[in-house]
């Protein structure tokens, strides 16, 4: 049938670590090492995976980091990141955060900062570092006060799309002439016009939109595949829904936990981080391997993510 999806079924994690909420997986292809982090607990994981998930590394954070990326030139031990009150960079070996760039450093702006944290983000060919900011669940209700920031090179810092609500996947095509964004309560993925010379984007317009689940279920973080597919998972419903480049669902991955948030390529596989359920009164049968790590052979490869160039 043309409308028959590919279907991979996942019954156990590869990690039972018990994420409050596990998010940004990134493969270190140097090392063979994957890092992930908790952000609700503040936590850094890296497992080494030529040994297995006995490896598992944990590194205690100052502030919430939702999303890490690799610096160009620099060693394993520094990477970029988007944290609690902005861009920074943390040294791995000691768990220091030196902020490149705070949004909310006003003196005015010291409430608003309390309530926002970043979430998901990532760097686009020309090394800008594209990051959403949220209200800060441990501290306050979510709204649209959110907003998709891009960090240049240079050090400039630009709001690029708002209201949002809650950010997460962001990527590109591969021919950089479309980006593809995420705010999840509004249960789509838009597309944008990329002018990938100014980073610029502009003629918004709806990629995909959920259609499946209970009302609670959002599109949440994703990968792009070397053939222009995104994988997306979708929190509150138990899957990663593989979608075409014309926005058809033509893959998916069944988990046995309800709140997905993002996988990420590792050869032809996926890595996925998932969160506590968020209702386990209605939904027990989520509970045991909540918050875990997973992984499924899916037969394709990823695209590359690009790296934060060297700092001045």
């Amino acid at each position: 049938m043309a409308n028959e999806r590919k279907q991979w079924v996942v019954t156990e994690p590869y990690l039972h670590i018990k994420c409050g909420l596990g998010e940004g997986p990134f493969y270190e292809k140097s090392t063979h090492h994957l890092r992930f982090t908790d952000i609700v607990n503040r936590k850094l994981h890296t497992i080494d995976l030529n040994k297995g998930p006995s490896s598992l590394r944990t590194l205690e954070l100052e502030n919430s980091v939702g999303i890490t990326a690799d610096i160009e030139g620099s060693d394993e031990d520094e990477i970029a990141v988007g944290a609690k009150y902005g861009y920074a960079t943390l040294k791995r070996s000691t768990g220091e955060l030196k902020y490149l760039k705070k949004i909310w450093d006003r003196e005015d702006e010291r409430e608003k900062a309390h309530r926002m944290r970043f979430n998901d983000g990532a760097v686009d060919t020309s090394g800008r570092f594209w990051a959403g900011s949220m209200n800060d669940p441990l501290v306050a209700k979510i709204t649209n006060e959110g907003a998709l920031y891009r960090l240049d090179p240079d050090m400039t810092l630009h709001r690029m799309v708002e209201p949002v609500a809650i950010p997460n996947g962001i990527g590109w095509s591969e021919d950089d002439k479309h980006m593809f964004f995420t705010d999840s309560p509004t249960r789509e993925i838009a597309k944008y016009d990329y002018d990938r010379s100014t980073g610029s984007i502009s003629n918004r317009q709806v990629f995909w939109r959920l259609e499946e689940g209970p009302d609670d279920a959002a599109p949440d973080g994703w990968a792009m595949d070397v053939s222009g597919c995104i994988w997306t998972a979708v929190f509150g419903l138990g899957k990663v829904l593989r979608l075409s480049p014309e926005g058809k669902v033509i893959g998916e991955i069944i988990l046995p936990t309800r709140c997905i948030t993002c996988p990420t390529f590792v050869g032809e596989e996926l890595f996925i981080t998932s969160a506590s359920e968020e209702d386990p009164e209605n939904h027990p049968e989520s509970l045991k391997y909540q918050g875990s790590l997973f992984r499924v052979h899916v037969g394709i490869g990823g695209r590359p993510k690009n790296k934060f160039p060297p700092l001045r």
